[in-house]
C-alpha cells in the first residue's frame, strides 16, 4: 500500500519506525561502495507533528456539535 492511501495513524506508525531506525541505525552508513541514507531526522519529526496534529484534529469536532440551524421564514 502507498503511503499516500494510509490512514494517519497507519502514516504515524510508519513515521515512527523511521525515526527509530534512524536513532538506533543512524542517519546513513557505507560498507564497502554501497552507502545508504535513511530520511533525514528533522523531516521525520515534523512529519511526526503534523500527523499527530491531524489526528488529534479528527477527533475534535466539539466546535459544532450539538448545533442546529432554524429558519423562521414571515407567514404569507
Amino acid at each position: 500500500m502507498a503511503f499516500s492511501e494510509m490512514t494517519p495513524s497507519e502514516q504515524l506508525k510508519v513515521v515512527n519506525t523511521a525515526i527509530e531506525s534512524v536513532l538506533l541505525g543512524g542517519q546513513s552508513y557505507a560498507i564497502g561502495s554501497r552507502k545508504l541514507s535513511r530520511a533525514d531526522l528533522s523531516l521525520l519529526r515534523q512529519m511526526r507533528q503534523e500527523l499527530q496534529a491531524e489526528i488529534a484534529a479528527e477527533g475534535d469536532s466539539s466546535l459544532l456539535d450539538n448545533t442546529f440551524v432554524a429558519v423562521f421564514e414571515e407567514p404569507r
